[in-house]
Formats: C-alpha cells, structure tokens, sequence
C-alpha cells in the first residue's frame, strides 16, 4: 500500500467506559458503554463512531464514483447503522448496513452506483469477508 494519510488516536480509561482523542485534539469524546449493554448511554461508543466514519467515507466513494460516471449526486446521503452483537466463538462482532440515498437517479442508477462505491470505499474494503455488509437504496 501506498499510504497517503494516517490518522492517529489513543482511548484511556476503562475501555468503552473512558476517553479516546486524536493526536491532533480534532476528537475528543467520552465513551460510555450504550443503555443495552448496561452501560450509562451518556457519551457516544466505538460503534456509534464507526457508523460516522463508515458513513462518511462510502459517502466520499459514491460522490467518486458518481463523478467518474457523469451521474447527478446532488443531496445524496448515506447512513450507516452498526450492530453488535456475539458470534458463535463466544465472541463480538460487528454487522453494517448502507443506506444510500440518490434522489436524482433511478433506483437501478442508484444500485448500480452503490455497488460501485462498495468496491472503491476503504471501510469496506478494509471489513470485506470479515462482517456482513449490505448495501441497499433507500425507497422514494
């Protein structure tokens, strides 16, 4: 890999109960284990973190791919939800699901960009066979 960029944070305290910054102060949060997992719920969590930054990035990839093709982006959006949940080992893992809004193209356009974007975004590239992942267009 050819890197062009590393981002760099540390997270102290008590794990999902303590604080994570990055080394450039741009992040700073409280981590507080959510009300589901008997947690306090009064700061945000790894996972609430990961859904922003997935949803970001494959937002990046789809306005690429979607200038690349020529296709009208305008106010698109994409949300992400991230699951956790335990595995059969005993274990945690972690479950994505895409939502990807393009309301200036047809449903098919939409997928077909989607899934394009799926292949060109980092995060989804980086959990590719590793968690499930699905990617859908969000109804009219």
């Amino acid at each position: 890999m050819n890197t062009l960029y590393t981002a760099e944070a540390l997270a102290t305290g008590d794990g999902r109960n303590g604080h994570a910054r990055t080394s450039d102060g741009k992040v700073e949060v409280d981590l507080t284990s959510p009300k589901e997992l008997g947690g306090s719920g009064t700061g945000t969590n790894p996972e609430q973190l990961f859904a922003a930054g997935y949803a970001a990035c494959f937002h990046g990839a789809l306005r690429l791919v979607g200038k690349n093709d020529g296709a009208n982006v305008d106010d698109s959006a994409v949300g992400a939800k991230v699951s956790l949940g335990k595995n059969d080992a005993g274990g945690f893992q972690l479950a994505v699901e895409i939502e990807v809004t393009l309301p200036n193209l047809s449903r098919e356009q939409a997928q077909a960009l989607a899934d394009k974007a799926h292949q060109v975004c980092p995060y989804s590239n980086a959990t590719r066979g590793n968690i499930d992942v699905t990617v859908t267009v969000a109804e009219d």
